[in-house]
């Protein structure tokens, strides 16, 4: 092989051996673009869609009478100005509530939407970030929405922190993406985080789910972190929430299947320029 040929192969195998492109990324809507309309509304979601995301995250809980809906508490206080126990409330009493006006007037009569609702709403080709708020119970009436929507299970990721329910959803919907969703804590004694990447990795693997959702805290999820999860079988990460452009450059670099952000817009074009596009 000449010096030509030698040359070639080096940069293919460097290329290799380096985590995929900022181009590559999935810009998700934290609870819809946030940052400017109210979180987990449809306001919210199709805002996400003009600002140019590749998905949309929200958050899901089951009312009493079974209807899957989109709102990040357990209870509508915070963000309805009048506080109801979501699975003590029927649908009819939950869209009662106006969860916009908090927000701006311009977003008053701003209703908790359904998961169907919010399906709705998601174009051709993009993605449903769907993290599931309570136990296993709301795992198959997901499944059963999402097949009556006919909603493209390429197009879907489910998360949980809770991890019996993030491993029933994907023993039930194994041809959907899951990620197990994780903090970290510091312990006062030795200062250490946890869980540890080896504890990170023993856990995904022990819930059989397809990769991580992580904080962003970047003293802990640093690249030899990511090194280390990938080096034991964890290939695929996406991060949250991230709105600060220095980070979310870190985690392009570090190949993160998503950036999950309250400012998709900015975001997005913070990692064009960087990408010199």
């Amino acid at each position: 092989m000449n010096f030509d040929g030698l040359l070639k192969f080096g940069c293919f195998f460097l290329l290799g051996m380096l985590p995929m492109t900022v181009q590559a990324q999935k810009i998700v809507a934290h609870r819809g673009a946030s940052h400017d309309a109210p979180e987990n509304t449809l306001a919210a979601f199709k805002l996400a869609w003009q600002q140019g995301a590749d998905g949309v995250e929200g958050d899901f809980y089951l009312s009493r009478d079974g209807e899957v809906v989109c709102i990040h508490d357990k209870t509508t206080g915070r963000t309805a100005g009048r506080d109801l126990v979501v699975a003590e409330s029927t649908l009819e009493e939950l869209q009662a509530l106006d969860v916009g006006q908090w927000k701006g007037a311009e977003f008053a009569g701003e209703k908790i939407p359904t998961l169907r609702q919010v399906i709705a709403t998601v174009p051709e080709g993009k993605w449903l970030i769907i993290e599931l708020k309570t136990g296993p119970e709301i795992v198959e009436p997901v499944q059963r929405l999402l097949a009556d929507t006919r909603f493209p299970s390429e197009r879907v990721c489910l998360i949980s922190f809770n991890q019996q329910t993030i491993a029933e959803a994907k023993r039930q919907m194994p041809r959907i993406k899951a990620h197990w969703l994780t903090g970290y804590k510091q312990q006062s004694e030795t200062e250490h985080w946890l869980p540890s990447a080896d504890k990170v990795v023993q856990t995904v693997q022990r819930l059989g789910v397809d990769g991580l959702g992580t904080d962003k805290k970047r003293q802990v999820v640093t690249a030899d972190f990511l090194a280390a999860l990938r080096k034991q079988g964890v290939k695929e990460f996406h991060v949250w929430t991230v709105d600060n452009p220095q980070d979310a450059r870190f985690f392009a670099e570090q190949g993160a299947w998503g950036i999950t952000t309250n400012r998709p817009l900015e975001i997005r074009r913070a990692l064009q320029r960087s990408a010199g596009q």
